[in-house]
């Protein structure tokens, strides 16, 4: 799809120089940029847990009520 976009004059200079140093194109710069600031915004899956939760007294063996699950995870 395209668009226009307008840039301040010193933000298109600064662009077309970075794309001129670099070797590639102003529309493969502003492209990676976009999709760089998409991935670093979008939303996290939730809290990673890391196990074990609680060491246990008898190995092999964990008993805790709900609660104390809840309690853990939260």
């Amino acid at each position: 799809m395209r668009t226009t976009i307008d840039l301040p004059d010193p933000l298109f200079r600064e662009l077309k120089a970075l794309a001129a140093r670099r070797g590639a194109s102003m529309k493969t710069l502003i492209r990676a940029a976009v999709e760089a600031e998409l991935r670093r915004n979008q939303p996290t899956r939730g809290r990673r847990l890391k196990f074990p939760l609680r060491a246990s007294v008898e190995p092999g063996t964990l008993r805790l009520t709900n609660a104390e699950i809840d309690d853990l995870s939260a």
